[in-house]
């Protein structure tokens, strides 16, 4: 798995990053591929965080940990990856089993024990797709009471969703080209 670290408003120093790589690489136990992984340091006012994004051929895992302490951190964003490896695998290892396969699923091993939660599509919800600005996206979403609004966008033409972050803010999710 190749790491990448960052480090925001903090520096990185070499001890962080093998500590990071150290406690990362013991996530590869869980699951026989993992892609790139990208690591985030900060450190906002007393609190250390710690934010990691792993692409696992096509899907996503993403933790988030803030604690006094950075290796603390650290220790609890791996330590919350490893439970969604656990959690998750069996269902891949499920889907492969009965002939739907996902990309990743012949890298996972087999659960091993754990009940499997099922997912149920409850609603389904159809409206008109027009082009609009960022701006009159995220006035739609907010109209709407909504923490996302998916849209194509008028300059790039691209679907794109907008969403509300927990610090009340904005973020944009657009297609890599």
């Amino acid at each position: 798995m190749r790491i990448t670290v960052r480090g925001k408003n903090i520096e990185v120093t070499e001890a962080l990053r093998q500590y990071v790589e150290k406690r990362l690489g013991k996530l590869e136990r869980f699951a026989n591929y993992l892609g790139e992984a990208q690591v985030v340091l900060s450190l906002e006012r007393e609190n250390h965080k710690v934010e990691v994004t792993i692409n696992m051929n096509g899907m996503i895992l993403r933790g988030e940990e803030a604690t006094h302490d950075m290796y603390a951190a650290i220790d609890l964003v791996v330590d919350k990856l490893e439970r969604q490896i656990e959690r998750y695998k069996g269902k891949w290892l499920r889907r492969r089993v009965e002939g739907s396969a996902a990309p990743s699923t012949p890298y996972l091993e087999p659960a091993g024990k754990g009940e499997e939660e099922e997912f149920r599509v409850v609603k389904v919800k159809r409206f008109a797709w027009k082009p609009m600005s960022i701006k009159e996206a995220i006035l739609q979403m907010n109209l709407l009471g909504h923490n996302f609004f998916v849209f194509t966008n008028a300059e790039t033409e691209q679907v794109n969703v907008v969403y509300r972050r927990k610090d009340g803010n904005y973020g944009l999710i657009e297609p890599e080209v």
